[in-house]
């Protein structure tokens, strides 16, 4: 895992690569500034009618707090999703510096499925944590039991996600789920490294990017199902 994400950073000067991490990032922030205009108008709406000329500045105090909220919940899902898309770019760029070999057999995954893919991958992420945000608050009194928890979570959720990229170029459905199986812990350690990007400054705005490469030399280091 060390040898993959070191060999992921230094292909983030790839133009190919560049060019997802600038379009998912640009779409990423655009999706949150739009759900961000879409709240203050109707928050300034609700406002109007109780506070006059004021219900400008109380909406923009309220869709401030809720969208710092969003980034720090929810850029996550929101991020890999996005990267999901247009993670088919990332892998073959990979494939095509370490593992020439594979592109001979490899399949490029339809728009309509990356973004079907990237669609499920935030409805996971969003409805597992929102399951389990009353054990969140639980947790809250052993003092990191619910970074734990919350990383652990996540990182079983990534390890499908970031598997599912690559897998998908090169799997039909049967067998992407017999690697699944056969693959878990592997997965799980590549989901775990990711996840941790994810909470350092800098690095989580490359987690998606850094994660779907590092799972592309998961992929082909390891024995398929």
């Amino acid at each position: 895992m060390i040898s993959a994400f070191f060999l992921s950073l230094g292909q983030l000067g790839d133009p190919a690569i560049r060019r997802v991490l600038i379009r998912s990032l640009a779409v990423t922030f655009a999706l949150f500034a739009a759900a961000g205009v879409a709240l203050w108008w109707s928050v300034r709406a609700a406002l109007t009618g109780w506070l006059g000329a004021q219900a400008g500045g109380w909406s923009t105090a309220l869709t401030l707090v809720v969208e710092i909220l969003a980034l720090w919940l929810a850029f996550r899902a929101v991020a890999v999703a996005v990267v999901g898309v247009f993670a088919d770019d990332i892998v073959a760029a990979v494939e095509a510096r370490h593992y020439p070999q594979a592109l001979a057999t490899a399949r490029p995954v339809p728009l309509a499925r990356g973004m079907a893919m990237g669609l499920g991958s935030a409805a996971r992420v969003i409805a597992i944590n929102l399951l389990l945000l009353p054990l969140y608050i639980v947790l809250l009194a052993t003092g990191v039991g619910t970074a734990a928890a919350f990383l652990l979570v996540n990182a079983w959720l990534l390890s499908r996600d970031l598997g599912d990229m690559v897998a998908a170029r090169h799997m039909d459905r049967a067998a992407m789920r017999r690697w699944r199986k056969a693959t878990g812990p592997a997965r799980f350690l590549l989901g775990l490294a990711a996840a941790a990007l994810f909470v350092v400054p800098g690095l989580n705005l490359l987690a998606p990017v850094l994660g779907a490469s590092m799972a592309t030399h998961v992929f082909h280091r390891r024995p398929r199902a």
